[in-house]
């Protein structure tokens, strides 16, 4: 009896061990400002407030894991259309068309990217659905997701773009 009654407690403290540590990550992790720089005219730090005066928009999606499955109902987002903080920043553009050699890196804390290109964002229904988010059914985002995310509400599986945590976006051009 005392050896189950030791193991149960064992698994307490590692279970409660693991928990305080995930705490700590998470909270290591939470953003509350974006930076937008690279080819930009005017590279960006922005808070969530900042975000808010911008324009809000609102977005719902269906979410499906990587694997196509369903994931859990509907999510509905506030926030900035990816498209409208590039605009702010303004494309660098050096000649002619130069913008279609561009694309985009969206950076979280923990080190997780996902890309854009120029054509996506600016010639398709992803751009009208690619949010640098900051709300999440009216409330504000919790840790779990950080103050700052970006989703891309379009895509047939959001979770490969669902940036937690969002810290930076960067404007590359794809090289000659």
């Amino acid at each position: 009896m005392r050896v189950k009654t030791g193991a149960r407690i064992l698994r307490r403290m590692v279970f409660a061990v693991l928990c305080v540590a995930a705490a700590q990550v998470a909270a290591q992790s939470v953003t509350t400002v974006l930076e937008v720089s690279g080819e930009v005219n005017a590279s960006l730090t922005l808070t969530v407030d900042d975000l808010r005066a911008i324009a809000v928009h609102s977005a719902r999606d269906l979410p499906a894991a990587a694997s196509g499955a369903l994931a859990e109902p509907y999510r509905e987002y506030s926030g900035v259309l990816l498209t409208e903080l590039l605009d702010k920043a303004g494309l660098r553009s050096d000649r002619k068309d130069d913008w279609r050699r561009l694309y985009v890196v969206a950076t979280a804390s923990d080190g997780y990217k996902a890309v854009f290109s120029w054509g996506e964002l600016f010639n398709s229904r992803i751009g009208r659905g690619a949010m640098v988010v900051f709300e999440r059914k009216g409330k504000r985002l919790d840790d779990s997701e950080g103050r700052i995310a970006l989703v891309s509400t379009e895509d047939d599986r959001i979770g490969p773009r669902h940036v937690k945590w969002l810290k930076r976006i960067e404007v590359r051009r794809i090289a000659d």
